[in-house]
């Protein structure tokens, strides 16, 4: 029940930062610079790690490097849109969350890579992780653009207003309503990792089935994007919602490791179907001048729904096991398949 609501927080807290970002963005026409300041954000509180003596230090330094990713989180997604063609983007938003897991992939390895290599001194490890996150505030600065021609035009007002909201169609707030049930039946991956644990898989090698998860996202967000661009997208996610359904009812009744395993490659592959595709919906859907408040409120949505699912499946865990956390997500993603079979979204 506390990993499920320290979770759904967390989560909840970044998706705040997020509309708050996108909004500006619109507001000011412009993106790169909320870009640049979030990951900037997340990039100065990378030495406070290393350099801390106390819990305080560690705290503040995390609390930082999420308002930093709710910062950028929907200026950049909103990016991709404005310079990326209509055509591509299925596939420009599955080569972003390729990329996106395959550094959440290689992160943890090169840590425990180093960690072995010097006999535990993390504080090595947290000053390599310096080295990634100031290239990424570089390349930002000198090979991120805006085209002109893209740039929405600044809105000169308040930054939300009744009229904004009544432009956004009925077919983004169908996307939304698909993300927020999906969001209720994809709790935290941490719930991943107890069921890891409750199977018998002693705690060191838990962190496993993340490393699993995010193979199977990386390596299928990318072409499962591109295929978006010229199949129906329709089909891709009830495809994506299928392998969720499946995930859920195989962590459901796991009674070894190698089950849970093969539960959360598919719920990689599930993420890989559907995550990168509803972006690219989100800016198909969402007027050029809006598409930062799209997104602000896209990620809104997501996060409260993200809260409620990790502290139900938090509730469920602790009062019924968790065969009843992972079948309730199977029904809710059920919910969620009905729902878009009886819409069309292209």
């Amino acid at each position: 029940m506390s990993v499920g609501v320290i979770e759904g927080v967390a989560e909840a807290a970044v998706s705040v930062a997020k509309i708050f970002s996108g909004m500006i963005s619109d507001w000011v026409g412009r993106r790169k610079p909320l870009v640049l300041f979030g990951y900037g954000l997340s990039a100065l509180t990378k030495p406070l790690f290393p350099l801390a003596t106390g819990i305080g230090t560690v705290l503040a330094a995390r609390f930082l490097d999420r308002v930093g990713k709710g910062i950028r989180g929907a200026p950049r997604d909103a990016l991709i849109a404005d310079i990326t063609p209509g055509p591509l983007r299925g596939a420009a938003y599955g080569l972003r969350q390729a990329m996106d897991t395959a550094g959440a992939f290689a992160g943890p390895l090169v840590a425990m890579v180093v960690m072995v290599m010097t006999h535990n001194d993390f504080h090595r490890v947290f000053w390599i992780a310096v080295i990634p996150a100031a290239v990424c505030v570089f390349l930002i600065m000198v090979g991120v653009d805006e085209p002109r021609l893209t740039r929405p035009q600044p809105l000169g007002r308040v930054l939300l207003s009744r009229a904004d909201l009544a432009r956004l169609p009925a077919r983004y707030w169908q996307v939304v309503i698909l993300a927020f049930m999906l969001t209720l039946a994809r709790f935290s991956e941490a719930f991943l990792l107890l069921r890891a644990e409750n199977v018998g898989v002693s705690l060191a090698w838990t962190p496993i089935v993340l490393i699993v998860m995010n193979a199977v996202y990386a390596v299928f967000a990318y072409p499962l994007g591109k295929l978006s661009d010229s199949w129906s997208r329709r089909g891709l996610l009830l495809l994506g919602i299928s392998a969720l359904i499946v995930a859920d009812i195989v962590l459901a009744t796991a009674s070894d490791a190698w089950v849970v395993v093969i539960g959360a490659g598919l719920w990689g592959l599930h993420m890989s179907a559907t995550e990168g595709l509803i972006a690219a919906l989100i800016a198909e859907t969402a007027p050029t001048s809006l598409r930062g408040t799209a997104f602000g409120l896209f990620h809104l949505v997501s996060g409260v729904a993200l809260l409620l699912a990790s502290t139900i499946a938090g509730g469920l865990w602790t009062l019924l096991g968790p065969a009843a956390t992972f079948s309730a997500g199977a029904v809710f993603a059920a919910i969620a398949a009905i729902g878009l079979a009886s819409r069309r979204l292209r």
